[in-house]
């Protein structure tokens, strides 16, 4: 029976899904940790990837045998993996969320010559996660190794290159550089220019549904593979996501609250210039020819452990009982859930987290529901911020916001828009599968592959309270009159 396998190349383990006949088969997950170095340095070697997607793989296949047809990667974003001419590893990955290159985002703004004449070019702001920042980063502090550097890939792409022998990357992972002419789908030769870089040092850019190669013969059979087996470029882990979430149609969205909290829209069509302004991202999607806005706010779940560890609340099914006791507007309690700075909506890392409106009366329940609130009502500007692409259709919510019915509701209500949890909850690693059954032709589309694997599991529907409507004013107003002070 055909198979597919699916996944993530993530910054604490490798996921893998194998997907048959419109049923998951199975999954498993390989763990390891990255390097924390200090100063904001985030390292890791991809040898550790490698080592973990070998293992996953082997496991997964050993489990469930039968012919796998094709096999596809999600990855983390931005983080960068430098090449020698002979294809190895020069010195380990700089992370997605290493801050070492501050200066490095003030020169790219230099070089583009504004923040508005770099959102002109690159349709995104600079952000010290992003790749480009770090290849300026090694040019500029490890002469020797940047003199080596053939190529500048991505971990997925780094996965696709040991499996194939190919080097390239997706459009969705490529958008996340920078350095990609995003409405045209390829390298941007003139930006590259401005910052004294050769498109040399990029890889070819795909389509997520085109195949980088075959599974290397000398692989194949270590992996319970087969040397027929088709490995599809895949797609950045964002992307992927909204994939397997179900957002296959312009106007689709996916709010995801995890440790971050995301909100994705796919849009047929690149809007017109004055649209952009770059308050949230805008990248090339996995669905070919099509493009998506992210807006990514830093603390949605972590907003809450935080509190639990504060008020110390052993159970996180706790939250929901606490929150429940409370009532819409938290009894007159604001939460502003900045206690990593903000990158959307406010790009700003010395926005501070605040509690406002607390009294005598105030209880931990007030409090929780407070947190879950300001997390809504972040989730609000930023929904806000991406209706400007293209109207919203239908919603999808995953993670924290899917599994609590309490919290499920705040964030509809603070919408005012009914929200819809699927059936499955595998994140970037089945996104991957089905955009690997898109690519081997297994699906004719992805609307296809959505109708034989997901389902309506609920509808969340908003309460009709004016109080979120007044607190969500007050919570715009509290940013801004306090930003100053931080």
């Amino acid at each position: 029976m055909n198979q597919i396998i699916g996944l993530d190349i993530g910054t604490n383990s490798v996921k893998a899904i194998i997907l048959q006949d419109g049923k998951v088969l199975g999954q498993t997950s390989v763990g390891y940790s990255p390097d924390y170095l200090g100063d904001g340095k985030v390292e890791q070697d991809p040898a550790i990837w490698w080592d973990a997607t070998q293992k996953a793989i082997r496991d997964i296949t050993a489990a469930h045998p039968g012919h796998v047809v094709a096999i596809s990667a999600a990855g983390q974003m931005h983080s960068s993996v430098f090449l020698d001419e002979n294809g190895n590893v020069i010195r380990n990955a700089i992370l997605w969320n290493d801050m070492r290159t501050t200066k490095q985002v003030n020169d790219i703004y230099n070089a583009a010559g504004s923040d508005v004449d770099l959102v002109e070019t690159a349709h995104n702001y600079a952000f010290e996660g992003f790749t480009l920042p770090k290849i300026l980063w090694l040019r500029e502090n490890e002469e020797v190794n940047f003199n080596k550097v053939s190529k500048v890939i991505m971990p997925k792409d780094y996965i696709n290159y040991k499996l194939t022998g190919r080097v390239a990357t997706d459009v969705s992972d490529a958008a996340g550089t920078l350095l990609l002419d995003i409405p045209n789908r390829k390298w941007n030769t003139e930006f590259l220019a401005k910052v004294g870089l050769s498109s040399d040092l990029l890889p070819d850019v795909l389509e997520s549904v085109d195949a980088v190669g075959k599974v290397q013969p000398e692989l194949a059979a270590e992996l319970g593979l087969s040397p027929e087996t088709l490995v599809i470029a895949g797609g950045a882990d964002n992307s992927c996501a909204a994939i397997g979430n179900g957002v296959t149609r312009a106007g689709q969205t996916v709010i995801s609250i995890g440790t971050s909290g995301t909100i994705v829209t796919m849009f047929d069509k690149m809007p017109e210039p004055s649209v952009i302004t770059g308050e949230v991202h805008l990248f090339n999607y996995s669905y070919p020819e099509k493009f998506y806005a992210m807006g990514c706010m830093l603390c949605a779940g972590e907003s809450l452990n935080w509190l639990r560890t504060i008020l110390n609340i052993e159970d996180f099914n706790d939250f929901n009982v606490l929150a429940e006791q409370s009532s819409a507007g938290a009894g007159g309690v604001i939460f502003l859930p900045y206690l990593f700075g903000e990158r959307c909506p406010y790009p700003d890392p010395y926005a501070k987290s605040i509690f406002f409106g607390m009294s005598t009366t105030t209880t931990r329940a007030d409090m929780v529901r407070a947190v879950m609130e300001g997390v809504a009502y972040n989730v609000r500007v930023m929904y806000d911020m991406v209706t400007v692409f293209t109207p919203i259709t239908d919603i999808y919510i995953t993670g924290g916001g899917a599994k609590s019915d309490i919290w499920g509701r705040i964030i509809a209500s603070a919408l005012g828009r009914e929200i819809t949890v699927l059936n499955i909850e595998e994140g970037p690693a089945f996104g991957a599968a089905l955009i690997a059954g898109v690519g081997a032709g297994i699906f004719a589309d992805f609307d296809t592959a959505k109708a034989q694997f997901l389902q309506t599991a609920k509808v969340i529907q908003p309460e009709n309270n004016p109080i979120y409507a007044q607190q969500f004013e007050k919570f715009e107003e509290l940013y801004c009159s306090n930003s100053h002070m931080w």
